[in-house]
């Protein structure tokens, strides 16, 4: 970036190229301001005028992310860039939408069900990273290949 950019260019030239939640554009100018910069003004500025908007932002990343991730991983992932947790909540996909996108990412990525429950595990804990709940995983695999048999020895996750 050109040094002799001011603040308020700075923000405009980060916003025009991405989305940003309001925490992270706080944080890429903070190394900018100078005493004369009042960075909690142009912050509010921004938001007022809708350049910047953690709702948008938020909105965005979630319809982006959530097809391969889970509500519990794009919660921590918002949270992190600062983003409200009330906000976040009003964004991520119902239950319905999760367990047919863990389903697509299942089937994606093992193309049939698992034959033993070493293999059942592994696309469990694979689910898991992904950031999806226990719940949704359990259903997800009763559902994703509903016509071929499932391993289905629940006494193997209590020990999960």
């Amino acid at each position: 970036m050109n040094p002799k950019l001011s603040l308020r260019g700075r923000a405009l030239n980060i916003l025009s190229r991405q989305e940003i939640s309001r925490a992270e554009l706080a944080r890429k100018l903070r190394p900018y301001v100078e005493e004369s910069d009042d960075l909690t003004a142009l912050l509010d500025e921004l938001a007022q005028k809708h350049w910047q908007s953690d709702a948008r932002f938020t909105e965005t990343y979630i319809y982006s992310k959530s097809r391969q991730h889970g509500n519990m991983r794009l919660k921590q992932a918002l949270k992190q860039k600062g983003v409200d947790e009330q906000l976040i909540n009003d964004y991520l996909p119902d239950t319905d939408r999760q367990i047919e996108n863990a389903i697509n990412v299942l089937r994606k990525k093992f193309h049939q069900p698992p034959t033993d429950m070493r293999q059942k595990q592994k696309y469990m804990q694979f689910l898991a990273y992904r950031g999806y709940s226990m719940d949704i995983i359990y259903t997800a695999l009763k559902q994703a290949w509903e016509d071929a048999p499932l391993i289905t020895d629940d006494s193997e996750y209590e020990s999960l």
